[in-house]
């Protein structure tokens, strides 16, 4: 992939190693620019503020899901980019033309996104709205009176959001757009996980675990007992009764109107490339095979067979492979992220300060489908944590085990967020996009071979069965007709994702279209550039210079971050006789 269009010309303007020292005559106008995006998205959603770094000013409100709200809130962001627009990328020093070319795609692909009508079927048991009421909770201040009195007004107020949603499920449906009715089940289970639970094992429950207020853990519990229970009984009754039988039998985003716009928009919303599903769906093709091809030749060492039906019978069933118990998975991936913490060290420039803790899921969470994840912490001093889907240890196995712990910690998520977070601006938290973090975290399951973190043959053979078949399975599923079976066998086919995880995957896919492709669409990318600079450089190539110089760009897109790497290699100085092109 080569640097195109308006962020090419935006990083093509110079390089340098020391960003944070740059200013330039345009900085000021891009941070006004900038703190507008952040004011606008806080105004939309008071509770923005916990995840971009910056001090709550409403801890009453909540987003506004109404259409009115929506429709205000993208005209505010139309006007942002359009203002954007019209500054000169040319004024801008280095650091800031990140920020920008971030900014500019980011407004860009959530206005083409649009054509999804996404808050019209948020019906989503993996990234879904009733997902973050959690982190909210954790995060709300309860230190003063004052606060206290904002949470308990805040989660009073919850059902109306409740009943919010509920409308535009309703709405949804009449309009012809559902979640698939597979996924409606998972989120069902997820909302009497709420409804039904013990209050002690709601998310909300937190709020009465950090406060020592008497008065105000007695009216906390009060509110979620006889208000949000209640509230979330009713989108239980909904769901199940109403919206279910409803909801759409295709799992393809295809089925709901304007699918395949939908579907072309996602893939650039979640890799930050114009590619087609079709191209999408042979470079997936392509990888698997040469990552197969590898697979036979270790596994004819290790079992005495090239054959892959033998090779993933050695590795699912081999007893040293499993584990004894759910405590046994949590201890081995807590090992794992303190082995990989350590052995990455020398690949880096610096380590981040802050830490990160292996954690099983809430209860609420435990069985509907939802997979391990990182949970960041905006705050470099408290703990973020790898949540780990450990109700499911009879099915993992070590070597997969180890594979996600580096996936999620160190070289991993955790790695590269904790840098970033310790540089960032608040707007960069709203920049996210998965091709660069999920494809750095891709690329560490890589690294972390030749870093010798793994301690199980199996890890070697496994991190190369899976990647690249979400390239394959998303376009198949969503727009070139693959059927759920389809798609399971050729998922079953790794290994890696076995019984029940082959049908938790699918609904993932399912319901994030085009996410699942953004892994390796940025691994390969990071991958490329590494070589590209090893090719160029020789000798003077450094790995932890290379990780400076891709962490340093923060979560950027994949344009961006190649047009920065291609700069650093050009001006890089080689000494002559040092080896590599520029040395010769």
């Amino acid at each position: 992939m080569r640097a195109t269009g308006i962020l090419a010309g935006v990083l093509a303007l110079g390089c340098s190693t020391t960003l944070a020292a740059q200013t330039a005559p345009g900085d000021g106008a891009l941070d006004r620019l900038a703190t507008r995006m952040v004011d606008e998205a806080i105004a939309y959603d008071p509770s923005t503020a916990y995840f971009v770094g910056v001090p709550p000013r409403d801890n009453r409100g909540w987003a506004d899901y109404s259409a009115a709200g929506f429709a205000d809130y993208r005209a505010r962001n139309d006007a942002l980019l359009a203002d954007l627009k019209r500054l000169d990328p040319a004024t801008l020093s280095q650091r800031k033309r990140f920020t920008y070319a971030g900014m500019i795609e980011r407004l860009e692909a959530e206005r083409a996104m649009r054509v999804c009508r996404l808050e019209l079927w948020d019906v989503n048991h993996m990234s879904g709205w009733h997902l973050v009421l959690s982190d909210i909770a954790r995060d709300q201040p309860l230190e003063t009176a004052a606060q206290r009195a904002d949470a308990l007004a805040r989660w009073s107020a919850l059902p109306a959001v409740v009943d919010t949603q509920i409308a535009n499920a309703r709405a949804g449906l009449a309009a012809g757009y559902s979640a698939p009715r597979a996924v409606v089940a998972r989120v069902v289970k997820q909302i009497d996980g709420i409804a039904n639970a013990k209050p002690e094992d709601t998310p909300f429950w937190q709020l009465v675990d950090r406060s020592k207020d008497t008065a105000f853990k007695a009216s906390m519990r009060a509110i979620i007992v006889d208000r949000l229970q209640p509230a979330f009984a009713r989108y239980h009754g909904f769901l199940r009764d109403e919206y279910a039988p409803r909801a759409r039998e295709a799992l393809a985003v295809s089925a709901n109107p304007d699918g395949r716009a939908c579907y072309a928009a996602s893939l650039r919303f979640y890799t930050t490339l114009a590619r087609p599903p079709e191209q999408v769906f042979q470079l997936g093709q392509q990888t698997v095979s040469g990552n197969l091809a590898t697979v036979r030749e270790l596994g004819g060492k290790k079992f005495g067979s090239d054959a892959l039906p033998d090779i993933l019978a050695g590795i699912n069933q081999a007893a040293d492979n499993k584990f004894t118990s759910e405590q046994d998975q949590i201890a081995f991936s807590s090992a794992v992220v303190d082995r990989a913490r350590q052995k990455s060290a020398p690949a880096f420039a610096a380590m981040p300060v802050q830490r990160m803790e292996v954690k099983p899921f809430e209860p609420y969470l435990r069985g509907s489908g939802a997979s391990s994840y990182y949970e960041r912490q905006i705050d470099p001093k408290k703990l973020a944590y790898y949540r780990i889907a450990s109700e499911k240890w009879q099915e993992d196995t070590r070597g997969g085990a180890e594979i996600t712990a580096v996936h999620e910690g160190y070289p991993g998520h955790h790695m590269q967020v904790a840098t970033a977070t310790e540089a960032a601006a608040p707007v960069d938290n709203l920049l996210i996009n998965s091709a660069y973090s999920e494809g750095w975290a891709r690329y560490s399951e890589a690294l972390s071979e030749e870093l010798g973190i793994y301690q199980t043959d199996y890890a070697l053979m496994t991190r190369r069965l899976w990647p690249a078949r979400g390239m394959v399975i998303d376009p198949g599923l969503h727009v070139m007709g693959w059927t759920r079976e389809q798609a399971i066998a050729f998922i079953r086919e790794s290994g890696r994702w076995q019984g029940s995880d082959a049908d938790d995957l699918i609904d993932r896919v399912a319901i994030i279209p085009g996410q699942l492709t953004a892994y390796d669409s940025g691994g390969l990318e990071i991958r490329a550039l590494r070589q590209q600079a090893e090719a160029a450089l020789g000798a003077c190539f450094g790995l932890p210079e290379f990780h400076a110089r891709v962490l340093e760009t923060g979560i950027v897109p994949l344009s961006a971050l190649r047009a920065h790497i291609e700069q650093w290699v050009a001006a890089k100085s080689c000494p002559a006789g040092a080896g590599g092109e520029r040395g010769r």
